[in-house]
């Protein structure tokens, strides 16, 4: 109990320090690119958020559900584009257009997921993948609502003014951090929840689950269509945040990357999600940056070639987590204290032993020899 109190301060002062940055002025050279009251840095960071909250929704579909799928991209792209279409198409401003973007997320995850639940397993991954393929075809070729491969851009006079442009970058990234938040708390809630024990009962073993009379089919549908909600709700953010949208917001591509987040930060540990995600971003933006500059430009061709392709660094950082770190960032910090914890506990164990044993030796009766 007094260990829930202690993560739930914490957890609270992360937030008001990560809501007072842009009212700071702090430097981290090679990481930021300017002081954290800029505008770059305050959008970078952002960017970071929305992809946290994106892999925190991941994390409960595949670390609670046990759900490996390959179109959770189509989900994020539901919201960016749905956000999009309703503002641009339906002319509604926009909260109501947030509100119209999740029901739609929602739904096309309800149809999608129905029969997605049908097999399980690398069949349900292919489906998954496959209606993801769908909603990549549909998006590029409907260029008259989507705008096609250009991708469609955020109707800004159905938005009110403190979200629109640079300068207003400050909002947004308060506004990303209130998804963050949002999304860290209804995953909190889904995992400490009944339906969170029966998500992880049926990952598990779900012929058990079925046995006592209960629907591993209903449980996982739930589990896909919250997580597909709050991926929607991360793409929300991501139009708004950058103005528009593109088709690889729902591409395979996507939820692969996505995918290497979960596993960098460690798959099951929402906080791990965070760390993979924000991690994976700045990694890819700062490497982009670090690619062309002329410190790279001027190196042998054996060591440029690879250290101006981002990707391959990126890929290079995956293999070396997976080998050396199989559990990620999270579990390989929570195997280390827990087996400090385990070696506490057999030290006090033995303790208690030599203490016991110490007693004996002193109430025991002495013999006396003539």
């Amino acid at each position: 109990m007094m260990r829930r109190y202690v993560l739930m301060i914490v957890g609270a002062a992360l937030v008001v320090l990560m809501a007072m940055l842009p009212l700071l002025n702090l430097s981290l050279p090679g990481i930021l690119p300017t002081p954290t009251y800029m505008p770059g840095t305050l959008a970078l960071l952002s960017l970071c958020m929305v992809f946290a909250a994106l892999a925190l929704s991941y994390n409960l579909l595949l670390g609670s559900g046990g759900m490996l799928s390959f179109g959770h991209a189509l989900y994020f792209g539901a919201g960016a584009y749905g956000l999009g279409i309703a503002l641009e198409h339906f002319g509604v401003p926009l909260w109501p257009g947030i509100f119209l973007a999740l029901i739609g997320g929602m739904v096309i995850a309800l149809v999608t997921g129905a029969v997605s639940m049908r097999v399980s397993g690398i069949p349900f991954a292919m489906v998954t993948l496959a209606f993801a393929q769908a909603g990549s075809v549909l998006v590029r070729r409907n260029s008259q609502v989507t705008g096609g491969e250009e991708g469609l851009s955020l109707a800004t006079e159905q938005v009110p003014d403190f979200l629109i442009g640079v300068i207003n970058t400050r909002n947004l990234y308060w506004f990303t951090l209130a998804v963050l938040v949002v999304v860290y708390l209804v995953t909190l809630w889904v995992d400490t929840s009944r339906l969170g024990h029966l998500a992880r009962a049926t990952r598990e073993n779900e012929q058990r689950v079925r046995v006592l009379g209960l629907s591993p089919y209903r449980v996982r549908l739930i589990v896909f269509v919250i997580a597909a909600a709050l991926a929607s709700l991360a793409g929300l953010a991501y139009m708004l945040l950058q103005s528009g949208t593109v088709p690889r917001a729902v591409s395979a591509d996507l939820t692969i990357t996505v995918l290497v987040m979960v596993v960098l930060g460690g798959v099951g540990f929402r906080w791990g999600a965070i760390v993979g995600g924000v991690l994976y971003t700045l990694l890819d933006q700062r490497l982009t940056v670090l690619a062309g500059s002329e410190a790279i430009a001027g190196l042998p061709d054996w060591l440029r070639v690879p250290l101006s392709e981002p990707l391959f660094l990126l890929g290079v950082l995956f293999i070396v987590v997976v080998m050396f770190l199989p559990g990620g960032i999270a579990g390989t910090i929570d195997g280390a204290v827990r087996r400090r914890r385990g070696e506490r506990v057999r030290t006090s164990l033995r303790g208690l032993d030599d203490a016991e044993r110490a007693a004996e030796t002193t109430e025991a009766p002495l013999e006396v020899r003539s």
